[in-house]
């Protein structure tokens, strides 16, 4: 099989690449022209440089001629995508998440490409009141979800749905928050994990997520393309608190500073401001309103039906953790010595099963 992916250099796709790379599969890595594809030099792969808005660049992406493969070979995994806790709208980011999925699922289909698997989100799923579980759904309406990358992805979702209806064999994907190792561009999770290690963190907020490691969500997506599952799944994990993560983080770490708590009500209120002043200074900011909202609305996803489909079984969050830190570590990212003596510690004594 030749494995194409989009956004390769992405966390979810390079975690896909690195899955593939283990059983010796090919791929072809879609990445924006200017990307650093060091992490990328290996024989088993074919790097193309492109934008998923340019139709030309698809083309040459798309393009087996030179090559020993044929398109019912091909399975597209299509990750590429914005993903912003902005609260303004963008027109990148509906480019790239609508326009760019509509190119890649039409080229997909006029190649009859084996298998079309979409990454959507769990944000593009209409949220139901508190306490309800959240299971697939196959109708997506921007109206109904909250934040410009949830619309962003409900518009997209729907478009990909038409043609699975019609009997195109394609995969929709729903994670959840996706955390964990091998995040190269840093994203929102991973940075706040890395400031607090570095101890650049003195407060946090309440609230909670379901956040599900990125490598079980890799794992899944490669087991319903071996068993050419289609239609849709969520890949999720369960609801945990932010007070547990930090937790967790101060267990493996050993870190003793005392991190202030402040409630999302109070936080919220000052949100637009320290939105603007990120901006300013032209960084991403740690907490927006869409973020803050998204701490508080209900986190209550099903992945039953994956079970019943593959054997799944979600890491536990300790041990996400942990190896994210690990990762940060090997990346010269984590800078106190005594944060990292007692990470490797801990990460001894969990391999022998000793309490630390």
């Amino acid at each position: 099989m030749l494995y194409f992916i989009t956004g390769a250099l992405g966390h979810l796709g390079y975690n896909i690449v690195l899955k593939l790379l283990e059983e010796k599969q090919h791929i072809r890595a879609l990445v924006l022209p200017g990307s650093d594809i060091t992490p990328l030099k290996n024989p088993l792969i074919e790097v193309f440089f492109g934008d998923v808005t340019s139709l030309e660049d698809l083309n040459r992406f798309f393009d087996l001629s030179n090559t020993s493969f044929k398109y019912s070979e091909v399975v597209v995994i299509h990750c590429a995508g914005i993903i912003s806790i902005s609260s303004k709208y963008t027109k990148n980011m509906y480019l790239v998440n609508v326009d760019g999925t509509k190119n890649m699922l039409d080229l997909s289909i006029l190649k009859r490409v084996s298998h079309f698997i979409y990454i959507s989100s769990v944000h593009a799923i209409r949220e139901l009141p508190k306490q309800r579980v959240m299971t697939e759904i196959t109708q997506f309406d921007p109206k109904f979800v909250y934040g410009h990358y949830g619309k962003s992805k409900a518009i997209a979702t729907s478009y990909v749905k038409e043609y699975y209806v019609k009997g195109y064999p394609i995969t929709i994907i729903h994670p959840s928050g996706i955390i964990g190792p091998n995040d190269l561009l840093n994203g929102h999770t991973t940075e706040l994990i890395k400031n607090y290690l570095n101890k650049k963190m003195s407060t946090r907020v309440t609230g909670g997520y379901d956040f599900v490691d990125v490598r079980d969500v890799a794992e899944s997506i490669l087991s319903l393309s071996k068993l050419k599952k289609y239609g849709f799944y969520i890949v999720s994990n369960r609801n945990i608190q932010v007070k547990e993560i930090f937790e967790t983080l101060k267990k493996i770490s050993g870190r003793k500073t005392y991190i202030k708590v402040l409630s999302l009500t109070f936080v919220r209120i000052l949100s637009p401001i320290i939105e603007s002043y990120y901006h300013a200074k032209k960084r991403i900011p740690l907490f927006t309103n869409y973020s803050l909202y998204t701490l508080s609305s209900n986190a209550l996803f099903s992945h039953e039906k994956l079970d019943h489909t593959i054997f799944y079984q979600p890491r536990d969050l300790e041990e996400t953790l942990l190896d994210t830190a690990n990762y940060l570590i090997s990346t010269n990212q984590i800078q106190d010595p005594k944060i990292i003596q007692h990470i490797k510690e801990f990460t001894i004594n969990r391999k022998e099963k000793k309490p630390l």
